[in-house]
């Protein structure tokens, strides 16, 4: 593709070469006029504009009509196939027809959700879109939206209840915490004391590799502290710690209800005044009207974990 100069190219008015087609269509200013809806008198000036530029009258008069000259008649065809194929450009969307494009989307999670979302989202994706891909990966919310600025990712899903003002985000559902320990371990009464919870040694999920992992926020917010002695990198692992001892772990409610149980652990309500944490998605603004990207989020947000929490958000609402 040949360069473009567009030092020399922005002094010229490229409405001249539309002024230029409707003269040449119409062979007559006041008509070429009435085509644009402009005035006469512009449509003269636009004339007399493209006569200097181009060292050439391009319209003459012969009796009672305006006729082009040779200079106008050669740069005629090249200038009106110019105008179509800017016109093509500019009114064709591109679309995203899921049942045929292949596409591979880039999705950050922070840990957990991805076993809440992905397992439904993928089931759904190989039924209606099997050329669709998706690669997922779990991020910390520290930095992720770094990473949607840098293209490295189409959207992230977690607690982003800030984002930069040039991305989008859209409330998913919130979520609360809950506490699980091996009953054969750990002999507590369901739903456990505030005094068994605050005593008793716990594992929490770090991502950053810090003791006091991700329930730092938490705790600093209501200025509480418990007795953290462990940390592991994933929901996975701080179950896995709970099952082999006198522990407990605190997690989001969901994930400690659907595996708990896997691990024979038993779960109780936190009994601490944490606030439910809102799960957001992200996307750049670049992609907002990106037919992909809304898709995509259509799909999200028909994800069942994400419909049930909307249908706990407008029960508590009406609750209140």
């Amino acid at each position: 593709m040949a360069a473009i100069d567009h030092f020399n190219l922005r002094s010229f008015d490229l409405n001249l070469l539309v002024a230029f087609d409707a003269l040449m269509q119409e062979r007559s200013v006041t008509l070429a006029a009435k085509r644009l809806r402009i005035q006469q008198p512009a449509m003269s000036h636009s004339l007399s504009t493209l006569r200097v530029i181009l060292d050439d009258e391009l319209l003459v008069r012969v009796k009672n009509s305006m006729e082009p000259t040779d200079r106008a008649l050669e740069l005629y065809e090249p200038i009106r196939e110019l105008l179509a194929q800017a016109q093509h450009v500019l009114r064709t969307s591109k679309t995203f027809d899921p049942s045929i494009d292949e596409r591979v989307f880039r999705i950050g999670l922070t840990d957990g959700l991805e076993v809440l979302l992905l397992p439904e989202l993928i089931s759904g994706l190989r039924r209606s879109a099997p050329s669709v891909s998706l690669a997922a990966r779990t991020i910390e919310p520290l930095g992720a939206a770094d990473l949607l600025d840098a293209g490295e990712l189409d959207l992230i899903i977690g607690c982003y209840n800030s984002p930069a003002s040039w991305q989008h985000s859209e409330p998913l559902f919130k979520e609360t915490l809950s506490c699980c320990f091996n009953p054969q371990l750990l002999g507590f009464e369901v739903p456990i004391s505030k005094h068994c919870y605050i005593e008793t040694p716990q594992a929490v999920v770090s991502l950053n590799g810090e003791l006091w992992g991700c329930l730092r926020p938490a705790l600093e917010e209501i200025d509480a502290t418990i007795n953290i002695v462990a940390s592991g990198p994933n929901f996975l692992a701080t179950l896995m710690m709970a099952r082999e001892a006198p522990l407990l772990t605190t997690l989001p409610s969901r994930i400690a209800g659907l595996y708990a149980p896997i691990f024979g652990l038993r779960t109780s309500a936190v009994p601490l005044p944490f606030s439910a944490t809102s799960i957001s998605m992200v996307w750049p603004g670049r992609a907002d009207r990106e037919p992909g990207s809304v898709w995509l989020r259509g799909q999200i947000r028909g994800c069942q974990v994400v419909q049930r929490g909307l249908r706990d958000s407008v029960s508590t609402m009406a609750a209140e």
